[in-house]
């Protein structure tokens, strides 16, 4: 480790077409570095050009191929639909692409980008020699903060997130919750280098040899970098999470995450004007307000109206799979 990171953008990548070798073609880019590539270097290229190779290139708009793409809608304001794909990424419009692509038509997605990462290291191997990582790339926006950055939606041959916890740093200060998700780190670089509108799709970091693993090994991917479902703390937008705890549907417990402990459920019936005390197994509400009320508070918090108990008081319990 030297301490040193470079990334390059070749320019050379032809237009992309259905059916294209893009192991071939990248190499072909690769080929004009002074430097050639090299065993742990990392090749980044975008969903856009792995999408066209693969065929995902469709007639129609955005609206139109959007549900297709969605597994759940997670928040929508104006004309902007933010989704969970079908990979698990949270991304707008499902990262369904209009730009640079003819009229009419638009780009979807990889079908699985990890999948895609394998093949084109396997690719590149083949044709230069070389054990590289792979990362293939799109564009989010991220939740607390203004713009756009890339991310890894797909890796092969690399250690996507390291881990430092348990390490102590420089003042004896054990780390408990570290982990860089270096995927993206070499994702947001790469952008850098690329550009949005430089026609470089193609990037080659190169300084993190550590992170590129065995020939032989392709890693966890970057499916390792989405949070399941009931994992994430915003599996809905702000305004969706009220309507859903209200519409009160099963299909929607497992986004709201596994039932509170009991002291987070007390904790929310006193901040709604409510009062509880444990009982075995879940909680007797003493005073407060209605059932309905009270089952909206329940379903988002994982737990129900527990219709079972024989008393004139509500009880409440955490909700069984």
């Amino acid at each position: 480790m030297t301490g040193t990171v470079s990334v390059t953008a070749p320019d050379g990548l032809p237009e992309v077409r259905p059916g294209d070798d893009l192991a071939a073609l990248v190499a072909g880019a690769l080929e004009g570095l002074a430097e050639g590539l090299a065993d742990g270097d990392v090749v980044v290229v975008t969903s856009k050009v792995v999408s066209k190779s693969e065929g995902r290139v469709v007639q129609g708009t955005r609206d139109e191929a959007l549900a297709g793409e969605t597994d759940r809608v997670v928040a929508r304001r104006g004309p902007t639909t933010i989704v969970r794909t079908h990979h698990g990424l949270v991304l707008a419009a499902a990262g369904i692409d209009a730009s640079n692509v003819e009229q009419g038509s638009v780009v979807l997605l990889p079908r699985d980008p990890d999948a895609s990462a394998r093949g084109l290291r396997e690719g590149l191997r083949r044709l230069t020699g070389r054990n590289v990582g792979v990362v293939v790339t799109d564009t989010a926006g991220r939740a607390w903060r203004e713009g756009q950055t890339d991310i890894a939606i797909g890796a092969a041959g690399l250690l996507v997130a390291e881990d430092y916890a348990g390490r102590v740093d420089d003042h004896g200060n054990e780390l408990a919750v570290t982990a860089p998700a270096v995927a993206d780190e070499i994702a947001g670089l790469a952008e850098l280098a690329q550009g949005k509108l430089g026609g470089r799709p193609v990037a080659v970091v190169r300084g993190r040899s550590d992170l590129v693993l065995a020939p032989d090994d392709d890693g966890p991917g970057a499916r390792a970098l989405v949070r399941p479902e009931g994992a994430d703390l915003f599996g809905f937008g702000a305004r969706e999470a009220v309507l859903r705890a209200v519409a009160g549907d099963p299909a929607d417990r497992r986004v709201f995450g596994s039932p509170a402990p009991d002291d987070e459920m007390l904790a929310a019936l006193r901040a709604a004007g409510a009062e509880g005390t444990p009982y075995d197994g879940g909680v007797v509400v003493t005073a407060g307000p209605s059932a309905e009320v009270l089952a909206v508070l329940a379903f988002a918090h994982g737990w129900v109206l527990d219709a079972s108990a024989a008393t004139d008081r509500l009880r409440l319990r955490p909700a069984t799979p």
